[in-house]
């Protein structure tokens, strides 16, 4: 599969609360441009959410978010998840990652937890939380040592934030919820999506 952080500049990282939405959510997402699709693992919906878009949604590649362990990991990939997400990582959890046999982005916030990963062979990463930690003047510091290290910034990227976030050499994309309102979701409003995910795509 092409990296992760080549599919799409911006990868929505969706909450699922109902698995009943994860299918037409996911073709909103997929026509706007998106086909790259993180789905947290924060609700009890999330593994029937990625079970179905994967079973139904084929453009779609769809992948977990919020991998916190061994577990997540082996319930994801079985659910059909084709890459996994983590706020952050462990000796433990990164050997469950790389064993799935999909692609990962470990989630890294220091400068020691990037070097640790390369030493560990892995140059894609999730920079979280992004604002927080530094945002874009803390990447832009990071490319000049490390500039073998690729970053999907998420954590407070906004629509307005995003395109200077994708303007740095070391950032593949962007993970964000801004083409996901809430009161859109509510609706069941997925044409609405699918105009904010277009909006998205053509950030590049």
């Amino acid at each position: 599969m092409t990296s992760v952080l080549d599919l799409a500049p911006v990868v929505p990282v969706v909450v699922i609360e109902d698995a009943d939405d994860a299918v037409p959510l996911a073709r909103a997402l997929v026509a706007g441009g998106l086909p790259a699709i993180e789905v947290t693992l924060r609700t009890p919906a999330a593994l029937d959410a990625i079970r179905a878009i994967a079973a139904e949604v084929p453009e779609a590649v769809i992948g977990a978010g919020t991998v916190i362990s061994p577990g997540n990991v082996a319930s994801a990939v079985t659910a059909g998840a084709r890459f996994l997400v983590s706020p952050g990582w462990t000796d433990r959890l990164l050997d469950a990652m790389r064993e799935s046999g999909e692609p990962f982005l470990p989630g890294v916030s220091t400068t020691s937890e990037v070097v640790a990963l390369l030493e560990r062979g892995v140059t894609e990463m999730k920079f979280f939380p992004a604002e927080a930690a530094g945002g874009i003047p803390y990447l832009k510091s990071l490319a000049g040592p490390l500039p073998q290290a690729r970053f999907c910034p998420t954590g407070g990227v906004s629509a307005a934030s995003a395109p200077a976030y994708l303007a740095l050499p070391n950032v593949g994309c962007v993970g964000g919820t801004w083409m996901l309102p809430a009161d859109a979701l509510a609706a069941k409003d997925w044409g609405r999506v699918e105009s904010l995910a277009a909006e998205a795509a053509g950030l590049r």
